[in-house]
């Protein structure tokens, strides 16, 4: 995947150097702050190495002035439904503190529907939990619908 600059901000693949500042992201927040580890955490280069090797997975990083300041995952599904197309699942979206409140989030989320229509998929889907009010403003405000219920078990 070539990498690509909006408007001042460069959106490309991560890299494994990367890795201890997602974690940070993932980490800055009451829900991530109780289930993520140390970024140091080797299962962490383990599972990033996964999906760096998965073609149908994409670990996306907002760069701004050689600083890590969003990521999120972009997985595309397989499925027979809407004639065999692909849907882009969106998920652990995260800015950095320092970059929070500059509309940082609105292009991550903007840059990747753009993504997920050029490579042709029908329909773009992410999870939020119930928990994250402001999350579920923001993504009603980008013509997101809450239209499904969604259940987890955690093991």
């Amino acid at each position: 995947m070539e990498s690509h600059y909006v408007l001042s901000l460069l959106f490309r693949p991560a890299r494994r150097e990367d890795v201890p500042a997602i974690v940070a992201m993932l980490a800055d927040d009451p829900l991530g702050a109780a289930r993520e580890g140390d970024p140091g955490d080797e299962r962490y280069l383990a599972a990033f190495d996964r999906i760096d090797a998965d073609p149908y997975d994409e670990l996306i990083v907002a760069e701004r002035d050689g600083e890590v300041v969003g990521t999120m995952q972009l997985t595309y599904l397989a499925g027979l439904s809407r004639l065999g197309s692909e849907r882009c699942q969106i998920e652990a979206v995260r800015v950095a503190d320092s970059a929070r409140g500059q509309g940082l989030g609105r292009k991550m989320i903007t840059w990747a529907i753009d993504r997920a229509r050029a490579r042709g998929c029908a329909i773009v889907q992410l999870t939020s939990d119930r928990s994250r009010t402001d999350a579920h403003r923001f993504y009603d405000s980008l013509g997101f619908t809450d239209s499904h219920v969604g259940y987890k078990l955690t093991l």
